[in-house]
């Protein structure tokens, strides 16, 4: 993971309070957390959140697979049902 400077500063205990109200289910919260990961270029967090099935974790990692032409992380996403990546592999291989 690499530091950026510029990312919003969370304390633990609020990152762990937004963790706990997303592992009941608030999808908020889960957004949050993967607003503040994506800020910290946190892959392994999106991932994480993409697995407990929230779409803006997926949106995020599609964000970054354009940018970097990953077509294989573009096709594991649009997997998971991430329309926007599998348009976006579609564009890519036309």
């Amino acid at each position: 993971m690499a530091d950026n400077s510029t990312a919003p500063r969370v304390s633990q205990a609020d990152h762990d309070a937004l963790r706990e109200l997303a592992d009941a289910g608030n999808e908020k919260a889960l957004d949050r957390l993967a607003d503040l990961a994506h800020a910290r270029n946190d892959v392994d967090e999106l991932n994480e959140l993409l697995d407990e099935g929230s779409d803006l974790p997926g949106e995020h990692l599609t964000t970054r697979a354009i940018a970097a032409r990953a077509l294989v992380e573009l096709q594991r996403l649009a997997d998971e049902g991430i329309e926007t990546a599998e348009q976006a592999l579609d564009d890519l291989l036309e």
